[in-house]
């Protein structure tokens, strides 16, 4: 059952108490009726009951436990005095930085030291701290607090955090790492809030495990060279590190802005808030509703819940409210949408994208631009931009003010969309799901074209290769992970196929002679066209037993190199054809013809040692 309202949520799940049905709330009235537009807003209200109809599938936790244990950071009397009001409630430590005046206490109910935290590592219940400088007081401290000697490089473990420092965050994003709580000593009614919630940190807690990974479809590394870096340039909070070939995803750290799968070109890291062809599954019920029941020139708005939400509403209840057009769909965080989610949205016959975000994100959101660009690319490219449209077809909104978030989506200019709305619905990962939309998108373009090149850095393209200078190595095909890069056993030939590319770069890392560079692009054709043949070449025949076992421009390049150059090759000497033979024949050859290879040479002379040097002092004597 769908109820369309969520200020009585817990009415109505009072009275579906005990009943098999699953129910789900959507708001109705801030979203679609309370607007300028809100007698138009039938087929708005269709779609969005339609995607809250489809089921969301679970996800998994990762408990965190806190025994109480919090370290107090400050710099005066504040940290002291966070640490009184909190002394009856945790296992309290204070340490002051750049000690001022304090006077002592006049009873030590808990632990005053001096020092400074070099580096910190960790999460809620196991925060890990290197500290500097670290002194206990003296029992005899008079009128201000005295320290011993100090001493560095100590290390102490500790479940939360408060900082009262006023120095810089110990963390990055640090708004987002579980049990890191930050405040200004100078703002009494700030620290007392991280005061109360430190308070309540105590006991086992569930955070959704929000990425899923799989080391095996990774490609960040091979032979110890770096392939493809993406999630690692994009996590704001460092909960992403290599290991080894590929990398590895600290749950307990990660704060799931889902920047990592959404940019993730093989499928590894997956998000799991909802997973993508869950999300696709909401856009497609809501599109198709909405288009159904007779709407036109839908505009998707995506928003988090604890920003996008209130901004709504606050539009809803004391301004112009959303425009009937404007369909909004609220996602954990913004940043986990993929391209995959706006080339389908298109598909499915979205005049338009829009990506609510605060004026001043907690974390950085670069990827959720490069997808923009990415978008934009694909989108213009395929004419959807044509000469009757002025405006951009995939934008974000950055925004505190509900007023101007009205402003901004009151003056979206109606756009042309794709004559037929795609109806495919599909399972699997966001490879597979980008690649049925960008096709499906790309059967209902108005100036399709074959080839649409991408920003760098897209999860999409082929390879330039500079044939004059490959040797035909192949060492690039034994690095690819996902086949793209191919030979023969048969012939010394290289080969690529570009729809199996993922753009990591490990090819142009491996390549001896520097010929490989990307080229991200999107070819529509690739899904239907063979291997392509980059580079092939003779083999080289055993001279002695005709069997293929090089690249004949190779060997001949190498006994070029060698003749007359080489002691061992003197000009026109037999010896040289052992380079045209086989491994089993140039064993064979050398072995019939008796080869010594330091024939000739004079015999080293034996090591001197000290007896030599000792002998030949009593000789002189």
């Amino acid at each position: 059952m769908i109820v369309g309202c969520t200020q009585e949520a817990p009415l109505f799940a009072d009275a579906m108490e005990g009943r098999s049905e699953r129910t789900e709330f959507v708001n109705i009235r801030e979203t679609a009726g309370w607007s300028l537009e809100g007698r138009q807003a039938g087929p708005k209200t269709a779609g969005l009951l339609a995607a809250a109809s489809e089921p969301v599938p679970a996800y998994p936790f990762v408990a965190l436990s806190s025994e109480g244990v919090i370290l107090i950071y400050g710099r005066d009397d504040v940290a002291v005095e966070a640490g009184q009001l909190l002394a009856d409630h945790l296992d309290v430590t204070v340490m002051i930085t750049r000690p001022a005046q304090i006077a002592p206490p006049a009873t030590t109910s808990f632990p005053i030291v001096k020092g400074t935290i070099r580096n910190a590592k960790g999460h809620l219940g196991a925060f890990e701290l290197e500290i500097d400088d670290y002194a206990a007081p003296r029992p005899s401290s008079r009128e201000a607090l005295m320290f011993e000697a100090p001493r560095n490089g100590l290390t102490s473990r500790c479940d939360l955090i408060l900082d009262l420092s006023g120095g810089m965050p110990l963390f990055p994003a640090h708004d987002l790492r579980e049990g890191y709580l930050r405040a200004d000593p100078g703002d009494p009614p700030v620290m007392l809030r991280a005061v109360l919630k430190a308070r309540d940190l105590v006991g086992s807690f569930d955070k959704p495990k929000y990425v899923n990974f799989a080391a095996e479809l990774c490609v960040h590394s091979r032979s110890k060279l770096t392939g493809c870096h993406r999630c690692l340039d994009l996590c704001p909070t460092g909960a992403i590190t290599p290991d080894g070939d590929h990398v590895r995803i600290n749950a307990e750290v990660c704060a799931g802005c889902g920047q990592c799968a959404a940019a993730c070109p093989t499928g590894a890291a997956t998000y799991a808030l909802p997973p993508a062809d869950a999300l696709l599954h909401k856009l497609r019920a809501m599109l198709l509703s909405y288009h159904a029941a007779g709407g036109t020139h839908a505009v998707v708005l995506f928003h988090d819940s604890q920003h996008g939400s209130a901004l709504i509403d606050a539009l809803a209840r004391h301004g112009d409210g959303l425009p009937a057009s404007v369909l909004p769909l609220a996602v954990n965080e913004v940043t986990q949408v993929g391209l995959e989610a706006v080339v389908a949205s298109f598909a499915y016959g979205a005049a338009g994208i829009r990506f609510l975000l605060r004026a001043k994100p907690r974390h950085d959101v670069a990827g959720l631009f490069k997808t923009i660009a990415m978008a934009d690319a694909i989108i213009s490219g395929l004419g959807f931009a044509g000469p009757g449209f002025a405006g951009r077809r995939v934008e974000a909104i950055e925004t505190d003010d509900p007023d101007a978030l009205g402003k901004t989506l009151w003056s979206i200019e109606p756009a042309p969309t794709v004559e037929h709305p795609a109806t495919f619905r599909s399972v699997g990962k966001r490879r597979e799901l980008l690649r049925l939309a960008l096709h499906e998108l790309h059967s209902r373009a108005p100036s399709p074209v074959d080839v649409i090149a991408l920003p760098e850095g897209a999860p999409l393209g082929a390879i330039s290769v500079n044939v004059e200078g490959c040797t035909l190595c192949l060492s690039c095909v034994s690095v690819c992970p996902t086949g793209a890069l191919r030979d023969d056993p048969e012939r010394p030939v290289l080969k690529f196929v570009e729809d199996a590319c993922v753009q990591c770069g490990l090819c142009q890392s491996t390549c001896p002679e520097k010929v490989i560079t990307l080229k991200p692009q999107i070819d529509f054709r690739a899904a239907r066209a063979p291997a392509t043949i980059i580079k092939e070449e003779e083999p080289a025949l055993c001279i002695r037993c005709n069997k293929p076992f090089g690249v004949k421009s190779t060997i001949e390049k190498i006994a070029a190199k060698l003749e007359g150059r080489h002691w061992m090759y003197p000009a026109g000497d037999k010896r040289l054809d052992t380079v045209r033979m086989c491994a089993d024949c140039r064993v064979i050859t050398m072995s019939e013809q008796q080869f010594d290879p330091f024939a000739g040479v004079p015999q080293r002379a034996a090591p001197r040692t000290t007896d030599d040097y000792l002998r030949e002092r009593e000789t002189k004597n």
